[in-house]
C-alpha cells in the first residue's frame, strides 16, 4: 500500500492519483474516475473533486493509497 501525504487539509481524489503514481496525467485520473474504476473506503465514487481526508483508503487498479497527514 502506497502512502499520499496532505500538504492542505484534504487532496482532491484525482490529484492522489496522480500523487501516487497511478495514472499519467490529469485526464486519465478523470477518464478512470469517471468510468467507476476507483474505489474510496470500499465504495465506488466517480467525482474528480472528491476531497480525501487523512484516513482514507483509495483502491485503483488492484493498488491502493493511504491519505495521511
Amino acid at each position: 500500500m502506497q502512502s499520499v501525504h496532505l500538504r492542505d487539509e484534504f487532496i482532491k481524489l484525482g490529484q492522489a492519483l496522480k500523487a501516487a503514481g497511478l495514472v499519467e496525467s490529469g485526464v486519465e485520473a478523470k477518464e478512470v474516475i469517471q468510468d467507476g474504476l476507483v474505489k474510496v473506503n470500499g465504495e465506488t465514487d466517480t467525482r474528480r473533486g472528491r476531497k480525501l481526508y487523512a484516513g482514507d483508503i483509495v483502491t485503483y487498479n488492484g493498488e491502493e493509497i493511504k491519505i495521511e497527514d
